[in-house]
């Protein structure tokens, strides 16, 4: 695991992911190995009928040469025809919301995960940080027990 969005979980109800590439240029590639990128603030936009991340921070590779682009330019994600038309439905028709979850190499080649889901309500995330809190409590007490 690379690069995860840990906020796309707390604040989106993840009902589908699907893998996908991302077309990286230059010295990006060599940036990300090194754990320079961030996806926290990115989203997924669909641009005639191709799939697009939008806002996501890779940081110029220090080495690199004037081959250095923009960091928060748009990089294109390679989707097969069905999956795109998969994700146009389920954020056209059914309301959901696209979000890029996880940023990881499958051998040499970088991937994203797209989670596909409906935004939380304030009560549901209030729900999250209590189940969460009462999970925590009870692995300190049985840590604590087990001594």
């Amino acid at each position: 695991m690379l690069v995860k969005n840990k906020k796309a979980y707390f604040n989106y109800t993840i009902k589908d992911t699907i893998e996908s590439g991302i077309s990286l240029i230059g010295c990006e590639v060599k940036s990300i190995r090194n754990g320079h990128m961030t996806i926290h603030e990115s989203y997924i936009r669909i641009k005639d009928h191709e799939v697009y991340l939008v806002n996501a921070n890779i940081l110029p590779y220090e080495q690199g040469n004037r081959q250095n682009l923009s960091p928060n330019r748009d990089r294109k994600l390679l989707l097969h025809r069905r999956e795109i038309s998969k994700i146009i439905q389920q954020i056209e028709r059914e309301g959901l919301y696209a979000i890029p979850t996880k940023v990881y190499f499958k051998g040499r080649r970088v991937k994203v995960e797209i989670g596909i889901g409906s935004s939380k309500k304030q009560f549901d995330k209030r729900a999250s940080i209590k189940d969460r809190e009462l999970k925590r409590s009870l692995d300190r007490s049985f840590k604590n027990r087990s001594l």
